[in-house]
């Protein structure tokens, strides 16, 4: 059975790429191999080599984990702004709809 591949546009493909060199840049600069990476994740030897050549497929939890661990910041490092933007964030969200329902199309069935 063959897996269906991911598709992402140019921009993440280029962002997820981006975001594999810096992983692979801390990874050397850390000394770490493969195999203990893969330890200290919980994951495969081959599921490392995906997220390092940057694959779609490899769950974001993986790289955002590895980044944790290889200290590549995700979001600003300065946790008093990160603290701001997250509360900004959170009241934006509650005042928006739960839900999202599509849109029912008016019929005209006046002949």
């Amino acid at each position: 059975m063959s897996k269906t591949s991911i598709r992402i546009g140019i921009v993440a493909k280029a962002a997820l790429a981006h975001f594999a060199a810096l992983l692979r840049v801390q990874r050397k600069e850390r000394n770490l191999t493969l195999n203990e990476l893969a330890d200290r994740l919980g994951i495969s030897i081959p599921t490392v080599r995906k997220m390092l050549d940057g694959s779609p497929s490899v769950a974001i939890g993986s790289y955002f984990e590895a980044a944790r661990i290889l200290g590549v910041p995700l979001f600003d490092p300065d946790p008093d702004r990160f603290a701001m933007t997250a509360s900004r964030t959170a009241e934006m969200e509650s005042l928006l709809p739960q839900r999202i329902r599509a849109r029912q199309q008016e019929i005209h069935d006046d002949f």
